[in-house]
């Protein structure tokens, strides 16, 4: 049987479950939080605690060290509070200290080689590998060294992924073990597939589960099905203001066991597949990483190890790569920081004339990016906007100028400012007319854009009704002020369109739960009287099916006439958004028949799409085109 020694504790099949309390940074960079956090693991009978170690210059390049919203959304939100927390190096001399008085084992994720060397001097008995770094294998290498055991979660990351970061490590005669993991905070009961650890066996390592879901009787019943480790974050008040509290258990946990066993069954799933859920995208982003140029590389230069450096976000090839990037030779110049691409490993992705969809498609594009995607020759820009981007100057030239037509334009409204999200149903009048505001600047601004374009512009905005722990069981009053607020609002010169919404979407490292603007029959009774056409969201509208149990493609049929805009994706389960086309549970060939001869505009709204220049964007077209065809010969079952 598979078994590894943390400290004088054996642990496999056989031995007790091993219990680590995740502290992580829930210290929010507080020494006396931390060790009053370590009172309550202790007093609670754990074996260890567990903290996080990273440096942060060696793990993100400087220009989002000094503006983090020179990046992603999820980027903007996430690194400032990374910056705010770090404890610093004689805090962590400490804990250890305090860790060896109190009888726990001190255990941390090195997320950065430097942050290894610094927990080594510590005198740690084992790593914790988060499941942002499953494929860094210059990190594994340099933890394997190390000649300790290594704990690895495997969340965010696919099945292909996980096989190849233990055949490495077994390569290497390294003793791991395995934590299944839903790397999203707080995770969805339907998404953890707790049976999936059954498949993690298979690598005859010790398997273990990470949970991050509400309450605690999943991670009973994980530890009942065989987990040989269990880790759990911990607060003293989920509260408090960081991104983990709200996913972590208080020490009063008990009082949530009866909610908890109801929700179970929720959590086991089928234990047949491993995917990534939209939580685990945004995160995959934000802590994941890249294989970047380490210095300024000309072309003609081959690739060595000196050259390369794995750095977040994670905007260009995995870390997996590594050894398949190492002598190549370079085609094109590479600043240092700046990441390497597929074309750097001989993989080039174009949009093949000859598949032409029978709509205007285009692109999603910021100010600082869309000039890299007229080469594929647009029909529209779909703007996508910050708050911030609302206040910044805005470049006013002509977007047509490198294009080979003239341009349409399509602006997407923020979603969120600051900690608020954008809600023009709320009863929250405060939240609502702040949320007017926001967007009545987008749409002025639109209407500075559009003497660049032709046509009339399309602002895309999402009507809101979120709430997040509880669903609204009174929907009028929401529907109510969406009215209202769309009345309010001066729209002269463009045309509005609201978005359909998923039941289950991501904000600020949460889930949160829609309540109206989902369902075709709504949408269609809300909109029909009021003359207004939408923005129909295919991946968005699949989950919600999902989730209620209702036909999609019949749906589809009754939102056909109201449709004035399509952002189209792939999807799966109930929180799966924005997958590329082909990779979820939408039958696109069966899509385009049901849609018809709509020749209005599209983009092809693939999750980081906009990437290494546009290459999700192009392959989503091309499969687009593929299925649109193939929808055009005569159904199999109508031929005699």
């Amino acid at each position: 049987m598979p078994v590894i020694k943390i400290g004088d504790r054996w642990i496999g099949d056989g031995h007790p479950t091993y219990i680590i309390a995740e502290i992580g940074v829930n210290h929010n960079g507080f020494l006396d939080l931390a060790l009053k956090l370590i009172d309550v693991a202790v007093d609670a009978g754990v074996d260890a605690v567990k903290f996080q170690k990273r440096s942060l210059d060696k793990l993100y390049a400087r220009k989002y060290l000094d503006n983090a919203n020179s990046g992603e959304k999820t980027l903007r939100y996430m690194l400032p509070i990374l910056q705010q927390v770090e404890l610093s190096d004689e805090a962590y001399h400490t804990i250890v200290e305090y860790c060896r008085r109190k009888g726990v084992t001190f255990l941390c994720s090195a997320f950065d080689i430097e942050s290894a060397d610094f927990l080594e001097n510590l005198g740690i008995p084992a790593y914790k590998v988060a499941s942002a770094d499953l494929t860094n294998l210059p990190l594994l290498d340099h933890l394997v060294s190390k000649r300790k055991p290594l704990i690895l979660s495997t969340g965010m990351s696919h099945m292909h992924e996980v096989e190849t970061t233990v055949e490495f490590l077994h390569e290497r005669q390294a003793e791991f073990a395995l934590l299944h993991c839903n790397s999203t905070y707080p995770a969805a009961f339907e998404d953890i597939n707790l049976r999936f650890m059954n498949q993690l066996r298979r690598f005859e390592v010790p398997v273990g589960y990470s949970g991050h879901e509400r309450g605690i009787a999943v991670s009973t019943v994980a530890s009942a099905l065989g987990a040989s480790i269990i880790e759990r974050h911990l607060t003293l008040d989920r509260t408090m203001d960081g991104p983990d509290h709200a996913a972590s258990l208080e020490p009063q946990g008990f009082t949530k066991m009866v909610r908890d066993i109801r929700q179970v069954a929720l959590a086991l799933g089928t234990g047949e597949e491993k995917f990534i859920s939209r939580g685990e995208i945004l995160n995959r982003e934000v802590l994941g990483k890249s294989l970047v140029a380490a210095r300024h590389i000309e072309p003609g230069e081959t690739i060595t190890a000196s050259m390369v450096a794995v750095k977040g976000p994670a905007l260009g090839i995995s870390p997996q790569n590594y050894t398949r990037l190492i002598g190549r030779v370079i085609e094109r110049i590479i600043e240092e920081d700046e990441p390497f691409l597929e074309r750097d490993l001989g993989v080039h992705i174009s949009l093949e004339k000859e598949h032409t969809l029978p709509m205007d498609y285009g692109f999603t594009v910021r100010f600082r990016d869309y000039k890299e995607l007229l080469q594929y020759n647009p029909r529209l820009l779909e703007f996508h906007f910050t708050d911030q981007d609302l206040d910044e100057p805005y470049p006013g030239e002509d977007y047509s100028e490198n294009s080979d037509q003239p341009l349409r334009l399509v602006v997407h409204a923020p979603e969120f400012w600051e900690r608020t999200l954008v809600d023009l149903c709320t009863v929250d009048e405060r939240q609502r007319c702040a949320s007017r505001a926001l967007l009545q600047k987008t749409i002025d601004l639109t209407r500075r854009l559009a003497p660049f374009f032709v046509g009339t512009p399309k602002v895309v905005i999402h009507p809101g009704a979120m709430s997040l722990d509880h669903p609204i069981q009174e929907t009028g009053p929401l529907y109510e002020n969406l009215h209202r607020s769309i009345t309010e609002l001066d729209a002269e010169g463009v045309e509005l369109l609201l978005e359909n919404l998923p039941p289950h979407p991501w904000y600020f490292g949460g889930q949160w739960l829609t309540n109206a603007f989902m369902d075709a029959y709504e949408i269609r009774d809300f909109i029909e009287p009021r003359g207004l056409k939408f923005c129909y969201d295919s991946s968005h509208h699949k989950l919600y099916c999902n989730w209620a149990h209702v036909d999609f493609y019949e749906q589809v049929q009754v939102l056909l006439p109201y449709i004035g805009h399509l952002h189209l994706a792939d999807a799966a389960g109930l929180d799966g958004e924005g997958l590329q086309i082909g990779e979820g549970a939408i039958d696109w060939v069966h899509f385009f028949r049901v849609l018809g001869e709509y020749h209005g505009t599209m983009i092809p709204e693939i999750w980081r799409g906009h990437q290494r220049q546009g290459e999700g964007f192009l392959i989503a077209i091309q499969r687009l085109s593929e299925a649109y065809f193939a929808s055009q010969a005569v159904p199999q079952q109508m031929i005699k």
